[in-house]
């Protein structure tokens, strides 16, 4: 009796703690996609509101850049010293070149976003100068 238990426990213990330590590892940062942006992009109407919304996109991807440099680094250590880690150490690399894809493709992502947004912005002065420029028919 007093095995099957401590199997089980010993089970539970490890699908917790496998449990805890792939959910960061499976994480990527997507900051950008919140339910404030969304709602600020459905509303935008105004040059001065998407050029707000590609400020925000910017910001993002730069600190998406910064999270690179660090993952980067972290990568040459795990290439550089790879007998410090072991057996762990080809996992940890696979692992750090994944997040390091990942935020790059939501960098090119948000970059892209701000782009979108500069253009709408641009456009919606463009009109406005087309609109302004128009005499009242008298």
């Amino acid at each position: 009796m007093k095995t099957k238990s401590g199997k089980f426990l010993a089970a539970i213990s490890m699908i917790g703690l496998l449990a805890s330590l792939s959910a960061p590892a499976t994480a990527v940062d997507n900051s950008a996609d919140t339910p404030e942006i969304r709602a600020a992009i459905q509303n935008a109407t105004t040059r001065s509101d998407h050029e707000a919304i590609a400020i925000y996109y910017e910001d993002a991807a730069s600190q998406m850049q910064a999270k690179v440099k660090e993952q980067k680094e972290l990568l040459e250590q795990y290439q550089n010293k790879s007998y410090l880690y072991g057996r762990r150490a080809q996992d940890l690399q696979a692992h750090t070149e994944a997040l390091i894809r990942n935020y790059e493709r939501t960098i090119a992502a948000d970059m892209q976003e701000a782009a979108l947004h500069r253009q709408m912005a641009s456009k919606l002065d463009e009109n406005h100068a087309t609109s302004g420029n128009q005499s009242p028919a008298l």
